[in-house]
Protein backbone atom coordinates (compact mmCIF):
# COMPACT_ATOMS: atom_id res chain seq x y z
CA UNK A 1 0.00 0.00 0.00
CA UNK A 2 1.34 3.39 -0.98
CA UNK A 3 1.24 6.04 1.73
CA UNK A 4 0.71 9.07 -0.53
CA UNK A 5 -2.78 8.12 -1.79
CA UNK A 6 -3.83 7.08 1.71
CA UNK A 7 -2.59 10.37 3.20
CA UNK A 8 -4.31 12.29 0.40
CA UNK A 9 -7.66 10.60 1.02
CA UNK A 10 -7.43 10.96 4.81
CA UNK A 11 -6.63 14.69 4.49
CA UNK A 12 -9.30 15.16 1.82
CA UNK A 13 -11.95 13.32 3.86
CA UNK A 14 -11.12 15.44 6.92
CA UNK A 15 -11.22 18.59 4.78
CA UNK A 16 -14.59 17.67 3.29
CA UNK A 17 -15.97 16.70 6.70
CA UNK A 18 -14.85 19.99 8.24
CA UNK A 19 -16.37 22.07 5.46
CA UNK A 20 -19.57 20.09 4.92
CA UNK A 21 -20.34 19.95 8.65
CA UNK A 22 -19.25 23.56 9.20
CA UNK A 23 -21.37 24.72 6.29
CA UNK A 24 -24.40 22.80 7.55
CA UNK A 25 -23.91 24.34 11.00
CA UNK A 26 -23.65 27.80 9.44
CA UNK A 27 -26.89 27.26 7.52
CA UNK A 28 -28.65 26.01 10.68
CA UNK A 29 -27.58 29.23 12.44
CA UNK A 30 -27.62 27.99 16.07
CA UNK A 31 -27.66 30.67 18.74
CA UNK A 32 -24.14 29.93 19.97
CA UNK A 33 -22.74 30.35 16.44
CA UNK A 34 -24.62 33.61 15.91
CA UNK A 35 -23.33 34.96 19.24
CA UNK A 36 -19.77 34.08 18.20
CA UNK A 37 -20.15 35.75 14.80
CA UNK A 38 -21.60 38.83 16.48
CA UNK A 39 -18.59 38.94 18.84
CA UNK A 40 -16.31 38.80 15.79
CA UNK A 41 -18.22 41.74 14.29
CA UNK A 42 -19.82 39.91 11.35
CA UNK A 43 -23.42 40.56 10.27
CA UNK A 44 -25.91 37.66 10.52
CA UNK A 45 -26.28 37.26 6.75
CA UNK A 46 -22.55 36.53 6.45
CA UNK A 47 -23.12 33.14 8.13
CA UNK A 48 -25.44 32.08 5.30
CA UNK A 49 -22.88 33.10 2.66
CA UNK A 50 -20.13 31.17 4.46
CA UNK A 51 -22.39 28.14 4.88
CA UNK A 52 -23.22 27.88 1.19
CA UNK A 53 -19.60 28.32 0.09
CA UNK A 54 -18.30 25.82 2.68
CA UNK A 55 -20.73 23.14 1.50
CA UNK A 56 -19.86 23.78 -2.14
CA UNK A 57 -16.14 23.60 -1.33
CA UNK A 58 -16.58 20.35 0.59
CA UNK A 59 -18.38 18.82 -2.39
CA UNK A 60 -15.85 20.08 -4.93
CA UNK A 61 -12.80 18.58 -3.21
CA UNK A 62 -14.50 15.17 -3.29
CA UNK A 63 -15.72 15.38 -6.88
CA UNK A 64 -13.47 13.87 -9.55
CA UNK A 65 -12.34 16.11 -12.38
CA UNK A 66 -12.92 19.88 -12.30
CA UNK A 67 -9.29 20.72 -11.44
CA UNK A 68 -9.74 24.48 -11.93
CA UNK A 69 -12.75 24.48 -9.60
CA UNK A 70 -10.73 22.49 -7.06
CA UNK A 71 -7.98 25.14 -7.12
CA UNK A 72 -10.59 27.79 -6.33
CA UNK A 73 -12.13 25.64 -3.59
CA UNK A 74 -8.78 25.02 -1.91
CA UNK A 75 -7.93 28.73 -2.13
CA UNK A 76 -11.30 29.66 -0.64
CA UNK A 77 -10.75 27.24 2.22
CA UNK A 78 -7.37 28.76 2.99
CA UNK A 79 -8.89 32.26 2.89
CA UNK A 80 -11.75 31.16 5.16
CA UNK A 81 -9.51 29.46 7.72
CA UNK A 82 -6.78 32.08 7.89
CA UNK A 83 -9.48 34.75 8.07
CA UNK A 84 -11.11 32.87 10.95
CA UNK A 85 -7.81 32.66 12.82
CA UNK A 86 -7.14 36.38 12.25
CA UNK A 87 -10.67 37.30 13.34
CA UNK A 88 -10.34 35.34 16.58
CA UNK A 89 -6.93 36.89 17.24
CA UNK A 90 -8.28 40.38 16.57
CA UNK A 91 -10.94 40.10 19.28
CA UNK A 92 -8.60 38.49 21.81
CA UNK A 93 -10.10 35.01 21.79
CA UNK A 94 -8.19 32.19 23.50
CA UNK A 95 -5.29 30.58 21.63
CA UNK A 96 -7.34 27.44 20.93
CA UNK A 97 -9.80 29.40 18.80
CA UNK A 98 -6.90 30.88 16.83
CA UNK A 99 -4.90 27.68 16.37
CA UNK A 100 -7.81 25.35 15.49
CA UNK A 101 -8.53 26.93 12.08
CA UNK A 102 -4.79 26.98 11.36
CA UNK A 103 -4.55 23.24 12.07
CA UNK A 104 -7.51 22.60 9.75
CA UNK A 105 -5.79 24.85 7.19
CA UNK A 106 -2.72 22.63 7.45
CA UNK A 107 -4.89 19.58 6.69
CA UNK A 108 -6.41 21.40 3.70
CA UNK A 109 -2.91 22.20 2.43
CA UNK A 110 -1.87 18.54 2.80
CA UNK A 111 -4.92 17.51 0.74
CA UNK A 112 -3.98 20.06 -1.92
CA UNK A 113 -0.29 19.09 -1.98
CA UNK A 114 -0.91 15.34 -2.19
CA UNK A 115 -3.71 15.34 -4.75
CA UNK A 116 -3.11 13.02 -7.70
CA UNK A 117 -2.32 14.32 -11.19
CA UNK A 118 -5.90 13.65 -12.29
CA UNK A 119 -7.08 16.25 -9.78
CA UNK A 120 -4.46 18.89 -10.61
CA UNK A 121 -4.71 21.78 -12.95
CA UNK A 122 -2.34 21.03 -15.83
CA UNK A 123 0.05 23.39 -17.50
CA UNK A 124 -1.75 26.50 -18.58
CA UNK A 125 -0.73 27.32 -22.13
CA UNK A 126 -1.38 30.82 -23.35
CA UNK A 127 -1.45 31.09 -27.09
CA UNK A 128 0.52 34.05 -28.46
CA UNK A 129 -1.47 36.87 -29.94
CA UNK A 130 -1.20 37.65 -33.63
CA UNK A 131 0.89 40.70 -32.83
CA UNK A 132 3.34 38.62 -30.77
CA UNK A 133 3.55 36.02 -33.55
CA UNK A 134 4.35 38.69 -36.15
CA UNK A 135 7.13 40.07 -33.92
CA UNK A 136 8.69 36.62 -33.62
CA UNK A 137 8.47 35.80 -37.33
CA UNK A 138 9.77 39.22 -38.46
CA UNK A 139 13.05 38.81 -36.58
Amino acid sequence: MKIRPVAYWVATALTALAFLSGGATDLARPAVLMEGMNKLGYPPYFVLILGVWKILGGIVVLTPGTPRLKEWAYAGMVFDLTGAAASHAAVGDPVGKIVTPLIICGIVMVSWALRPASRKLGDVRIEPTLQEESLVTSR
